[in-house]
């Protein structure tokens, strides 16, 4: 008989999940034209939204909760730190759209190859959270950070490069603005493994 899920656990996976998801619809999702820039901001509005039911969910039955099976605050950042990876996701994607950008160049699919790996570590170590398997949760949280720094230092070869070979200025804002939104989102997800590092250490 398998064992019975708590029900912040079940919540923090239905997190990450959705998450998991939609880093997946963001990472694969073909642009060929302006008119498809709606449908990819749509799109990760939904996730978005869906994510933001969930942490409400969470908050109201940690309201309700007497007992929890890790610390409130603990349940809480991890739930609101991933909902920022969402929300960042949701973000990029609007200015996409904004700004009608239908081809990402190579540092943007740099980028988001590593947040995509980065999510995929979430929702691995989010799962073993569930099941009580704490220690096995500290190599993702390495791996999310080796993604992380990895980011660093796409931000600032794209930044020199945007620099070095764009000439209008507009597009120069624009592109600035898009790697370092990719860059905030890398750091969002850093946030999630430094939370799982600390639950690690108050309850391994």
């Amino acid at each position: 008989m398998a064992k019975k899920v708590d029900k912040f656990s079940a919540l923090l996976r239905k997190i990450s999940s959705n998450l998991d998801e939609g880093v997946d619809f963001f990472t694969e999702y073909k642009l060929n034209n302006i008119s498809d820039l709606k449908i990819f901001s749509e799109k990760m509005k939904e996730y978005e939204t869906q994510g933001d039911t969930y942490v409400h969910e969470v908050i109201k039955e940690l309201n309700d909760a007497f007992i929890t099976p890790i610390e409130r605050e603990d349940i809480l950042h991890l739930a609101m730190s991933m909902d920022d990876v969402i929300d960042g996701l949701e973000a990029t994607s609007a200015l996409f759209e904004m700004y009608s950008i239908t081809q990402a160049d190579d540092f943007m699919l740099q980028f988001v190859s590593a947040i995509q790996g980065s999510v995929h570590e979430i929702d691995k170590a989010i799962e073993l959270l569930s099941n009580k398997k704490l220690q096995q949760i500290r190599e993702h949280a390495i791996k999310i950070k080796d993604y992380e720094s990895n980011c660093d230092n796409i931000l600032r070869q794209s930044i020199k490069h945007l620099f070095t070979v764009e000439k209008d200025p507009i597009r120069i804002i624009q592109y600035k603005e898009i790697y370092e939104n990719l860059e905030d989102i890398a750091d969002f997800c850093q946030t999630v493994a430094n939370t799982l590092e600390t639950i690690i250490m108050k309850n391994a």
